[in-house]
């Protein structure tokens, strides 16, 4: 066990550097790591099973990040477009996949769409992280690749229960014949339907306020190290209902654990917790994908592998392509979704092993899938960088051959806040004693404002005043991209520690150049570091405030006018004092 952990984050590491050092993407680097490790090359060999379960950890703990992010508002927005245009797609992939099996395989004509089936099915893990990794999972791209994935899951939940009894009816098992092979698919499909109506109405009913209720009262205890638990204890174990109680996939039943708490105030927190643990299991995961490439399966099939490979590609992301633009959806916006979703993974690989152990396909099927998977999988970042520089040309050409008709829109509903959005707002980091007064100098004035409060006890009064705050770390990307920095004017760092100030200063920095900032600073040395970097308007030290606070009074009350006092201690503020320090 221990070994083959630290072959997986060691190799990579290793073979993802390697990636990015040729301009390439990190996963493929991983999938490289697990070839190296693999039973199929000489040298280490990794325990297949155990990469198998970290990855679906992975696979899970991605979802449940997504879910954090991701508003049933969202999926209701982009519902009309993603329900229809994924059982189409399925459907047409299908096909494709069911005439390569045909064709190259000699599948039989009923069974060559479990085949099919196999090779129409996105993977959610490569799909979001290749668009994360792009900037696109936020946008209106990523909410409608997001509602197709999961309207592709539903669809694997009802296949894992249709295969058995298809391969019951066509061995002619408990039945008799095609009648009974019927009724067990009936009777298999409406108990997954009445399995997931339930687990669904357990998490709306239940799930939605039991979890933010429980990890509310973690939070308030004040023990980082336990709050962190209860997240990954909140995802793992509702995806461990949901699959062994209800037979919904393990990661389907995480994602549906992070709606429900990304519709809390927690979310913000719970996603910084929970990134760091999805990052390397998600890597593992891509390390599971390499493993399993067979040469000697491969080779002994080339010709449906590369078939199997490129019908993935072309008919996974055409039919996507053609059916996005036919429901209405920005011709940008469709190419992106297109790209994103052409691969294949995890779910297929189920879905192929589970055929096989019914006797639906025979075993000669999985050195084509596995090609497919893996050559997708490569292929997924190279078609989004070309979705991104072919877009504008795309949009000229159908421009022009367009008849003139109404397009609809796909509805960009920003995820939903319980304040009007803001705009040209300040931003304060920190509620203590510091922080409060210059919140409460805002408010007396009516100026937008979002406060960052670490402190659960603080930041429920600050919500109950009605001020916008968000709780969580802000040295979180995720916690502090919920407050906006790129729209914000001003950023108020009133936090005790010098370094959570420079780490929030460099991310609030990324996302908006321009913003003006106050540093509070404790110490001499650190205050000149502060003034050192462009772009602080201005930093504020204690024992330097006393002082020239005292200055201005003096100099007033000795008939100093008040703009020329001022200005002295703009210049003294600004001058290094080591004597004042002391």
């Amino acid at each position: 066990m221990l070994a083959t952990i630290v072959a997986c984050i060691l190799l990579a590491f290793v073979m993802g550097s390697l990636a990015r050092m040729l301009r390439l993407p990190a996963l493929i680097g991983y999938i490289a790591a697990g070839m190296l490790i693999g039973p199929y090359l000489p040298g280490a060999v990794a325990e297949r099973g155990m990469v198998s379960a970290m990855a679906e950890i992975g696979v899970a703990l991605l979802l449940f990040s997504i879910g954090l992010h991701f508003r049933a508002a969202d999926l209701l927005a982009v519902w009309r477009v993603a329900v229809p245009g994924a059982v189409a797609q399925i459907a047409l992939a299908g096909l494709a996949g069911a005439l390569v099996g045909q064709a190259l395989l000699g599948l039989a004509p009923g069974i060559s769409f479990a085949f099919g089936l196999a090779l129409a099915i996105s993977s959610t893990a490569v799909a979001t992280k290749a668009l994360e990794e792009r900037g696109k999972l936020g946008g209106a791209a990523g909410r409608l690749a997001l509602g197709w994935l999961v309207m592709q899951d539903l669809v694997v939940v009802f296949a894992l229960v249709l295969l058995p009894a298809l391969a019951g009816g066509a061995g002619g098992g408990p039945g008799g014949g095609p009648g009974g092979g019927a009724t067990a698919m009936l009777l298999g499909l409406g108990k997954a339907a009445l399995s997931l109506v339930a687990f669904v109405l357990l998490m709306v009913l239940v799930g939605r306020r039991a979890l933010p209720w429980a990890l509310t009262r973690v939070a308030r205890g004040g023990s980082r190290e336990l709050f962190t638990l209860a997240v990954l204890a909140a995802a793992l174990g509702v995806a461990a209902i949901a699959s062994s109680l209800f037979g919904v996939s393990f990661a389907l039943g995480a994602f549906f654990a992070g709606v429900l708490l990304g519709e809390s105030d927690l979310g913000h927190q719970a996603a910084a917790e929970a990134t760091p643990l999805t990052r390397i299991f998600s890597a593992i995961f891509f390390v599971s994908v390499g493993l399993l490439l067979d040469f000697s399966q491969v080779g002994g099939t080339p010709l449906a592998a590369l078939a199997a490979t490129l019908s993935v590609i072309l008919a996974i992301g055409g039919s996507v392509l053609a059916l996005l633009l036919l429901l209405g959806v920005p011709a940008r916006t469709a190419l992106l979704v297109a790209a994103g979703l052409s691969q294949i993974g995890e779910f297929s690989f189920l879905l192929t092993e589970v055929s096989i152990r019914q006797g639906l396909l025979p075993e000669l099927v999985r050195g084509p899938v596995l090609m497919a998977a893996i050559g997708s999988i490569i292929a997924t970042p190279l078609l989004l960088k070309a979705a991104d520089a072919l877009a504008p040309a795309f949009e000229r050409w159908l421009a022009a051959r367009a008849a003139r008709r109404p397009a609809a829109t796909l509805r960009q509903a920003p995820p939903p806040v319980p304040w009007p959005l803001l705009e040209g707002h300040a931003i304060v980091v920190g509620a203590g004693r510091v922080g409060a007064t210059v919140i409460g100098a805002l408010r007396r004035h009516h100026l937008p404002l979002i406060v960052m409060e670490e402190d659960r006890a603080i930041a429920e009064r600050l919500t109950a005043e009605g001020i916008p705050t968000i709780w969580g770390d802000a040295t979180r990307p995720e916690v502090l991209a919920a407050a906006h920095p790129e729209r914000a004017r001003i950023l108020i760092l009133a936090l005790p520690g010098a370094l959570e100030g420079r780490e929030v200063l460099r991310l609030a920095r990324q996302a908006n150049p321009a913003i003006q900032t106050v540093v509070r600073s404790h110490s001499e040395t650190e205050a000149a570091w502060l003034e050192a970097e462009g772009g602080v308007g201005l930093v504020m030290m204690g024992e330097r405030e006393i002082a020239l606070g005292m200055a201005d009074f003096a100099m007033q009350r000795l008939g100093i006018a008040a703009s020329t006092a001022q200005a002295t201690v703009d210049v003294l503020r600004r001058r290094h004092m080591p004597g004042v320090a002391g």
